[in-house]
C-alpha cells in the first residue's frame, strides 16, 4: 500500500482523511482473509509514488487461459500496469489494451464465459469493444451494461454464488443478469454490493452488518473484515487482489 493513498483519485465520494496505519492494518487483515479462504497470497512492493497501487484489480483481468492488462480511465493510474504485469506474466499469456479507450478492472464482472463490463466515468465504449476483440478467440463473450452513480460495476454488484449475485438496482439495471438469483443490499448500505466469493466462501466489508444478515440468510457464509479505511479512497474488497487459479 502506497503511504501516499491519501491522494488518491476520487469521483463519488468526498475526501476525508485516511490513518494510513489503520489502512495499512485493515490490508493486512483483508490478506488474512483471503489465505483462510485456501489461498497463497503474493504481494507485490509497495509503490510510493502510486497513490492508488494498493487497488490492483484495476490493473488486469485474469481468466482462464489468459489475462488481459487494462488501459485505467485515471492517466495518474496507468503506471500501476507494470508491476502488475510482471507478477502476471509467470501465471498467464499476456494481452493488453491499447486504446484510445480505458477501462479499469473494477468495471469488469466474470460470469463464467460471459464478461459484463460497466460503462463508467473510468471505462469507454471503445475499450468494450476493444476487449470483446482481443477475448473472442478463447470463446468469451463481452456485453456493456451501465453503471450509474458509482465508480465502477462491481461497487454495484458483484458474484457470491454459483448462481447468485449481490446487487444496488439503484446503480445498475438488475435485469441485465438473467439466469442469476439476487440478494438486495440494504437500503441504508449501497455500497454494500461488493464482495469477494472464493472457494465457497465471501469476503465482505463489516461496515455493512444488515447486508451481511442477507447474505447470510441466502445461505451464504460470509467472513467480514473492516475495509472502513480503503473505503475513503473508494476501495472495496475486490480491489485489493487479482485471484490468479
Amino acid at each position: 500500500m502506497s503511504r501516499r493513498i491519501v491522494a488518491c483519485e476520487l469521483t463519488h465520494v468526498a475526501r476525508t482523511p485516511i490513518d494510513l496505519a489503520v489502512a495499512r492494518h485493515q490490508h493486512a487483515a483483508y490478506e488474512a482473509a483471503l489465505q483462510a479462504c485456501g489461498v497463497e497470497v503474493h504481494q507485490l512492493p509497495e509503490a510510493p509514488e502510486l497513490a492508488d497501487s494498493v487497488f490492483v484489480e484495476d490493473t488486469a483481468i485474469v481468466l482462464d487461459d489468459v489475462a488481459v492488462m487494462m488501459r485505467p480511465g485515471a492517466a495518474s493510474r496507468r503506471p500501476e500496469v507494470a508491476s502488475v504485469r510482471a507478477a502476471l506474466a509467470p501465471y498467464r499469456p499476456l494481452l493488453d489494451l491499447v486504446g484510445p479507450g480505458t477501462m479499469d478492472g473494477g468495471d469488469v464482472l466474470i460470469l463464467g464465459k460471459s464478461i459484463w463490463v460497466g460503462i463508467s466515468s473510468r471505462t469507454t465504449a471503445d475499450a468494450v469493444r476493444e476487449l470483446a476483440d482481443l477475448v473472442a478467440p478463447h470463446g468469451y463473450r463481452v456485453e456493456a451494461t451501465a453503471v450509474r452513480g458509482a465508480l465502477h460495476l462491481k461497487t454495484a454488484v458483484t458474484q457470491v454464488g454459483p448462481d447468485l449475485l449481490v446487487v444496488n438496482p439503484e446503480w445498475i439495471d438488475v435485469a441485465t443478469f438473467p439466469g442469476y438469483a439476487q440478494v438486495t443490499v440494504h437500503p441504508s448500505e449501497p455500497f454494500a454490493a461488493n464482495a469477494v466469493w472464493l472457494n465457497g466462501r465471501v469476503i465482505h466489508s463489516t461496515q455493512f452488518p444488515a447486508t451481511q444478515a442477507r447474505l447470510r440468510a441466502a445461505g451464504i457464509d460470509v467472513l467480514g473484515v473492516d475495509a472502513s479505511e480503503l473505503a475513503k479512497a473508494e476501495g472495496g474488497v475486490t480491489c485489493c487482489s487479482l485471484l490468479v487459479s
